[in-house]
């Protein structure tokens, strides 16, 4: 990748706090490679304090043409951003900013688009299906608000931030597709369950769903990246279950990330 590193190159950020944990420049820098495009990735470990002083000044660079947002920006960027998209703007949060014309910044989220994808590519449709989520943040909103916009009938979400928990359900009931409610860590009696909380990233960290509860025929998915098979999942295999990891999620969500940072500004 070094050797096509030069004065031209056109350059995006991941922003994130940690960041070390990321494994997305590599990635992304490949795929606008592919793409042919003299562009790379840069991982930038940003404190909440800092994130708008520091969208400020990267701003200014006028060869910085996007933006990538992970834990815990994803709400805090929607609010810097100067237009986003509807899904965006519904779920209050964005995952990737691109330039507008006049050099501000527009944003839209494609965490639980890509989930979806890689979870029909999977062989597990969500329609009509009942499944439990736990974690309603950024992620986690993304991906309640495409599993429902993909016909799933039923969605309980769990976690221990209660009033966040129950803004989310608000939210999704809003939407008047499927019924949302809130959940617990058991995934008894549901088809899907999924972890899109930071559960399972730290050593000693407890399973974000109740693994003695699976049964084989359940399909459970983690957005976690790092570790690359996280406790949940061995747990989810250990007791058959068909599962989808972060990785698997990640490489849909690169991927429309990308669509979306080399598309022409409006």
């Amino acid at each position: 990748m070094l050797d096509t590193l030069n004065g031209a190159s056109r350059l995006h950020f991941i922003v994130g706090d940690p960041i070390a944990q990321v494994k997305s420049p590599a990635g992304v820098t490949q795929a606008f490679q592919d793409r042919g495009r003299n562009a790379l990735c840069v991982p930038a470990h940003v404190r909440p304090a800092d994130l708008a002083g520091w969208l400020a000044g990267v701003s200014r660079a006028r060869n910085v043409d996007g933006i990538i947002v992970t834990v815990p920006h994803k709400f805090a960027a929607f609010a810097l951003c100067a237009t986003h998209s509807g899904r965006a703007a519904f779920l209050g949060g964005v995952n990737t900013l691109r330039r507008n014309p006049d050099g501000g910044w527009h944003g839209d989220m494609f965490d639980g688009l890509g989930f979806v994808q890689a979870l029909q590519a999977r062989g597990c449709e969500p329609s009509q299906r009942r499944v439990l989520l736990v974690g309603a943040g950024g992620a986690g909103s993304a991906i309640g608000h495409a599993l429902l916009l993909a016909g799933a009938a039923e969605l309980a979400v769990h976690d221990p931030d209660t009033a966040r928990r129950d803004a989310l359900v608000r939210k999704l009931a809003g939407l008047g597709r499927g019924y949302a409610q809130a959940g617990s860590a058991d995934p008894a009696g549901f088809d899907i369950a999924v972890n899109a909380s930071p559960m399972g990233m730290q050593a000693g960290d407890a399973l974000p769903i109740d693994a003695s509860r699976l049964a084989p025929h359940q399909f459970v998915g983690c957005v976690i990246t790092a570790p690359a098979v996280p406790p949940l999942i061995a747990a989810a295999r250990a007791r058959g279950c068909p599962t989808l990891t972060g990785t698997d999620m990640f490489a849909r969500v690169r991927d429309l990330m990308v669509d979306f940072l080399l598309e022409p500004a409006a």
